[in-house]
């Protein structure tokens, strides 16, 4: 099928639905560095968060902490007239057979889920790791503050549960804080289990793990830029879509990739003082997160973290060595800078949830063909569709077209084997769903 529009109707389109949102604005102006401030303050005073450490004071230790975790969502939760569900989600994790168990304990999720009202079992999650360690991860005693690893993560999603909370979206919107990441990713493997076993669908997992931090132990000093982790395909695809990558390309184009995608475009639409570093590769090397266990199971998922780590400032017990202090407090923390990434947070879920659901079952072709053909399945809440393109080797998606409310479309004067494509869905608000990369091909 072949869309014909005069040049200023189809001027007229892409205008509409390339203009921003003042919500999206208010959000950012929102978020607080107070507030933020004031939680990471208040998780460092637990004296350690290790997922083993005490869970009867009611000032010390994981338990002190979770329990305060969901003493604030519940707090949320009522001053948004109950819009929030909150409770614990938890798994026994035994000593056998795990190196980091130092004794058997329950690992311990803490959960708030704000209902969509359109696609109330469509999740876009953000997470925050509740535990901390110190130089020796079996050691549950000792102090370890865990200011930056990971309080600051932990505060920006109880602090973009606050600033969220005051609106209403399509999609349910998830903010959780994990246990047990320390000791092998634990809590996020049994909420992606959790999820699974309810049948979830996930947009996306956003991981913020470590988002306050600006001086590298490099010296580089930058308040600006941030990462995002994203692996390249899932782990789950079968050898048939394995093999027609080969053929077709999409080796960089997997849910996850194109969830970064999405966060770079938004950032750099709303907050272009920022500098998304985009990092093809599921995590630091040799490293691993809480999007991880998601990603497992064949779930979108990210990291969101700081550009520049100091590592002298991680995993350690608090001395000073050779003139070097050690250990991760609160001193180092950039609280204006972990408001910067929270707001990356918030403009991100608030995006994805007020979204129609991505094009499904999406084919492509234009073999030895001057245009390229598009056809995919509508979906629910809709009210258009953009093509996406771009080289084989950018990074972002730099060219787009708005065709409309259609099923298919013949992109004319565009050599299909010289870029890469793909369709996401746009509502009557003009927000875009994720792009969805071509699934099919056509003959």
């Amino acid at each position: 099928m072949k869309l014909l529009l005069t040049f200023a109707a189809l001027c007229f389109l892409n205008s509409a639905f390339t203009q921003t949102s003042e919500k999206i604005y208010d959000i950012i102006d929102n978020v607080s560095t107070e507030r933020i401030h004031s939680d990471i303050q208040t998780l460092v005073n637990f004296g350690t968060r290790n997922t083993f450490s005490d869970t009867i004071s009611k000032t010390r230790g994981i338990g002190a902490a979770r329990r305060w975790i969901k003493s604030e969502f519940e707090n949320i939760s009522k001053a948004c007239n109950n819009c929030l569900e909150v409770f614990y989600q938890k798994d026994f994790v035994t000593k056998e057979g795990n190196s980091r168990v130092p004794h058997d304990a329950w690992v311990v999720n803490v959960v708030a889920i704000q209902k969509g009202t359109e696609y109330p079992n469509r999740y876009i999650i953000m997470s925050g790791d509740i535990d901390s360690r110190a130089s020796d991860t079996m050691d549950y005693t000792t102090d370890a503050p865990g200011a930056n690893d990971n309080a600051s993560g932990m505060a920006g999603t109880i602090e973009a549960a606050r600033v969220l909370s005051k609106y209403q979206f399509k999609s349910s919107i998830i903010y959780v804080g994990l246990s047990g990441e320390e000791q092998g990713l634990f809590g996020g493997a049994g909420l992606a289990k959790y999820a699974q076993d309810k049948g979830w669908d996930i947009i996306g997992v956003l991981n913020n793990d470590m988002i306050g931090n600006i001086k590298g132990v490099d010296g580089v000093i930058d308040n600006r830029s941030f990462r995002i982790f994203s692996e390249p395909t899932p782990p789950t695809e079968s050898e048939k879509q394995r093999e027609r990558r080969r053929f077709y390309g999409g080796e960089v184009d997997g849910i996850s990739r194109q969830l970064a995608r999405y966060i770079h475009k938004t950032t750099k639409t709303y907050m272009p003082e920022m500098n998304p570093m985009m990092i093809y590769r599921l995590d630091r090397f040799g490293r691993g997160g809480h999007h991880r266990p998601f990603n497992d199971l064949g779930f979108a998922g990210i990291r969101i973290m700081e550009a520049h780590e100091n590592y002298t400032q991680q995993h350690q017990d608090i001395r000073e060595e050779n003139g070097i202090k050690y250990g991760d407090v609160i001193e180092h923390v950039n609280f204006e800078y972990a408001k910067k990434l929270t707001a990356v947070n918030a403009i991100n879920l608030a995006s994805l949830a007020s979204a129609p659901p991505k094009p499904k079952n999406v084919a492509i072709g234009g073999i030895v063909e001057p245009s390229v053909r598009f056809k995919w399945d509508k979906v629910k809440g809709a009210k258009g569709y953009k093509i996406y393109w771009r080289d084989t080797t950018s990074p972002t998606w730099d060219h787009s077209r708005y065709v409309g409310d259609v099923s298919e479309y013949l992109l004319e004067g565009i050599v299909i084997d010289n870029y890469f494509f793909g369709i996401a869905s746009v509502g009557e608000n003009g927000f875009e769903s994720i792009v969805t990369f071509p699934n099919a091909i056509m003959r």
